[in-house]
């Protein structure tokens, strides 16, 4: 279990590192073409693309922390970490909207006509090629390893193909002879990015704060109710990540049912849930007495 925890890790961290580098190239394009033609809304969507790097970087240290073994201090395992520091990516974003926003403020009362040219739209459709295979590739390998850090992060990067387009818009408006397009389509972009910040918060604050996990009740309660000895089980609970999640519930014996016997069938439920669902970590198992109807 060990070693496959360790090995999804390092995919997670191949992932991560092959997408900074792509983020990171995206975004020196842009921004270094935005400066050259002062087009203030490519040089903003250029940092936000340099976010999208800095991200990936909270994105590898949250991992690291993910990955350590259980210990006497957190007898649960790490793995909330990577939770945690998707949170970090969503304030990172945030700050991010914060400055595009006052950009774009500035610059709609104060206007800088942009130099722009074949070059312009090549730089942007190029890199908005990149973002889109980025994307799709994060977002499937962070399903596939149910990772919160990648599906996060490729949300970051979603956000970046909605700026992209929308700077590619400002450009064209702007070749039309409508330079405030410039600074509305940074407004726009810094909208964008608060929204996904919004999804990002949403999303990990519910895993943070033990909001029930995504799994199907019936199914727990049909693998219990098969487990020799069960009479009924109720007071089904749930938390966790996807890929991690805790269990508690109580289950009805007999009342003459010995203690070894009913020790035997809280770890026949145990095992044969874990069995069921393999993302299942932990299940408590609360053994009650059911009484026996008198006879008529």
């Amino acid at each position: 279990m060990e070693t496959s925890e360790a090995a999804r890790y390092q995919r997670i961290r191949y992932v991560l590192i092959v997408v900074l580098l792509l983020n990171w190239g995206v975004a020196l394009a842009k921004i270094i073409y935005g400066l050259i033609s002062r087009c203030e809304s490519m040089v903003a969507d250029g940092f936000h693309s340099l976010a999208d790097g800095a991200s990936n970087i909270i994105g590898l240290i949250g991992i690291h922390l993910a990955r350590q073994p259980i210990d006497k201090d957190h007898p649960y395992g790490h793995k909330k970490y990577e939770t945690l520091f998707s949170m970090g990516i969503g304030m990172l974003l945030t700050m991010v909207c914060f400055n595009l926003f006052k950009e774009g403020l500035t610059h709609l009362r104060q206007p800088v006509v942009p130099h722009i040219d074949m070059r312009s739209f090549t730089v942007m459709l190029l890199t908005l090629a990149v973002n889109i295979g980025v994307m799709k590739y994060e977002y499937a390998r962070g399903k596939a390893l149910q990772s919160d850090i990648l599906v996060s992060d490729s949300m970051h990067t979603k956000a970046d193909i909605f700026t992209s387009v929308s700077v590619i818009i400002a450009l064209i408006g702007i070749k039309l002879g409508f330079p405030i397009l410039d600074p509305i389509a940074t407004l726009v972009i810094a909208l964008f990015i608060a929204y996904t910040a919004y999804e990002i918060f949403r999303e990990n604050s519910q895993v943070l704060c033990d909001k029930a996990a995504i799994i199907d009740e019936q199914k727990i309660y049909d693998v219990v109710r098969a487990i020799k000895g069960v009479k009924t089980c109720h007071k089904i609970r749930s938390r966790g990540r996807s890929d991690d999640i805790y269990i508690d519930l109580h289950v009805q014996v007999s009342p003459s049912m010995h203690v070894d016997e009913a020790h035997k069938v809280s770890y026949a439920i145990e095992g044969a849930l874990k069995r069921a669902i393999p993302a299942i970590t932990d299940v408590v198992v609360h053994i009650e007495p059911r009484e026996e109807a008198p006879p008529d």
